[in-house]
């Protein structure tokens, strides 16, 4: 459709932009129903997809509106199905986009002289933009959930598609993995808890605040820089053993014991509790794996390398019995790619060190032991992998790239049902559309000439 050129980051921004130029004359361009469309909402809307560089399929002055007329169908059966917003995931979406307009803008003091209000007030408004993305989502999602694509619909859907149409993959690969983490020395464990209890009684005695000790000492980057604040969070979100201790506190003025998770160890400190969510600030240490851990594992790793391509096991089997990746060891070691929810993984969706292992590798090759950084834990680790398969850069075709047909089918299948949806409502509200605005090649008969 044509009228998709908006991004979730777009639709937040222009809203808070014309939120924060008070304009006093309002001229309507358009009423749907009994909600105004204003030419000033307009003009916003245009002026950030020019800054944003966002392609506009047709005159702005007729896509735009129409984008937003179609919203507020989407709104009012929203209120016609009594939707329920998720709070919790409104608020989350909140506090992540306060902290990404923290780290753009340099502070909290610059946000809200960009946006021309508090942050609380901020916080309200970004609340109603997300709110109305999440209601609009809902119903489109109720009205497509029963969309299944059947072999013999995927079949005569890519049987239809011209070559053209077909999206090039670029090169994937499937990709096996063994990882052992190092031991790390009790000393180093001590020394690390060592430091973080003094950091708590610095901060239990007011001798210094939790944010500076966070900024300056804390190795979580992406909250260090906000002083160690998470923002709001549920319990689901948080790591298990960091959310029991963190909801656990009642004083924030005082810090929790040491917490330890996969990520390392933490001291935390109450901000505040909002019913299911919580915001805290926390300091994060790693103990340092030393040279001869990393030695000593990747020796071992090498070891079992010699024995697998001795034919003595599988890759799979040690995978099994040896990996202390969690994703891929119930899975015979087959990573998978988050991304796509599959196995498969263009190169830039890999880790860059098992990237820089797999692009000289060929089917069945089995690397030698390397040391990588986990992703997700940040932790140096020594692993192994092996490639399964590598499909080439190709035009996507049904035996190698079923999946991503049959989403094209899916895709399809929603989107005339959404159409015909829009073309339906939009003729059961009413519709006024000043003069000025009526000279439009639009994707609706809004002006219902048809009836």
């Amino acid at each position: 459709m044509k009228l998709r050129f908006f991004t979730a980051l777009t639709l937040v921004m222009t809203v808070l932009a014309m939120m924060a130029q008070n304009n006093v004359a309002e001229e309507v361009a358009w009423v749907i129903g009994d909600e105004p469309i204003f030419k000033s909402d307009i003009e916003e809307q245009y002026q950030q997809a020019l800054m944003e560089r966002i392609p506009i399929d047709g005159n702005p002055y007729c896509v735009i509106p129409e984008k937003m007329a179609i919203d507020k169908l989407f709104l009012d059966q929203a209120r016609i199905d009594t939707v329920e917003v998720q709070q919790s995931a409104i608020s989350a979406e909140v506090e992540n986009r306060i902290n990404f307009f923290i780290a753009n803008l340099g502070s909290k003091e610059k946000v809200e002289e960009y946006f021309r209000m508090p942050l609380p007030r901020l916080r309200e408004k970004l609340g109603e933009v997300y709110s109305d993305q999440y209601c609009i989502q809902q119903v489109q999602s109720d009205l497509t959930k029963n969309v299944k694509a059947t072999p013999a619909e995927v079949q005569r859907f890519y049987n239809n598609l011209s070559k053209d149409s077909l999206p090039y993959i670029p090169m994937q690969v499937e990709v096996q993995i063994i990882t052992i983490n190092p031991v790390i020395p009790q000393q180093e464990i001590d020394e690390v808890k060592a430091r973080l209890r003094d950091y708590a009684q610095q901060v239990n005695s007011g001798e210094r605040e939790f944010s500076t000790l966070a900024i300056l000492y804390s190795q979580d980057q992406s909250t260090a820089v906000y002083g160690g604040e998470t923002g709001f969070q549920s319990r689901s979100v948080l790591l298990p053993e960091y959310a029991t201790a963190a909801f656990n506190l009642n004083d924030n003025k005082r810090v929790s014991n040491i917490v330890e998770t996969d990520d390392g160890y933490h001291i935390i400190q109450l901000i505040e509790k909002r019913g299911d969510r919580i915001n805290t600030r926390h300091i994060l240490l790693r103990p340092k794996v030393s040279d001869k851990d990393l030695t000593d594992a990747l020796t071992r790793l090498d070891s079992v390398r010699s024995d697998i391509l001795a034919g003595k096991h599988t890759f799979d089997q040690m995978a099994l019995y040896i990996s202390q990746d969690k994703d891929s060891r119930n899975n015979n070691g087959n990573m998978l790619n988050e991304k796509s929810h599959s196995s498969r993984f263009e190169m830039a969706d890999l880790p860059a060190e098992v990237g820089k292992k797999v692009y000289t590798m060929q089917a069945g090759d089995v690397s030698e032991p390397f040391v990588m950084v986990n992703p997700k834990t940040r932790r140096e680790q020594v692993a192994m992998v092996k490639l399964v398969k590598r499909i080439d850069g190709h035009k996507a075709d049904l035996a190698d790239d079923y999946m991503i047909i049959k989403d094209m089918c899916e895709a399809q299948a929603k989107e005339k049902i959404i159409h015909d949806w829009v073309a339906k409502k939009q003729k059961s509200v009413y519709v006024y559309i000043e003069e000025g605005w009526r000279n439009c090649e639009f994707e609706y008969d809004w002006l219902k000439k048809g009836k």
